[in-house]
């Protein structure tokens, strides 16, 4: 099963937010902020943070993929 943050972004399209201000206001590095582009494993305290800015669960910015819709794309 793999992550996928495409919420995240529609979340920010929706607020009219960049990536480096929220970079800025969760305060996460660039690192990790990469990795959520990659939809690569972050740490649940990055989550949180990003939740906190957005004022958001984390349901709201990620969902689980299951590997064979995965596949098929």
């Amino acid at each position: 099963m793999a992550i996928r943050y495409n919420k995240l972004w529609k979340k920010l399209i929706d607020e009219n937010m960049m990536k480096v201000d929220l970079r800025d206001q969760a305060g996460i590095t660039t690192n990790a902020l990469a990795k959520l582009g990659k939809n690569e494993h972050v740490s649940t305290q990055v989550l949180e943070k990003v939740c906190n800015v957005l004022h958001c669960e984390i349901q709201d910015i990620m969902e689980f993929v299951p590997d064979e819709e995965r596949k098929e794309k």
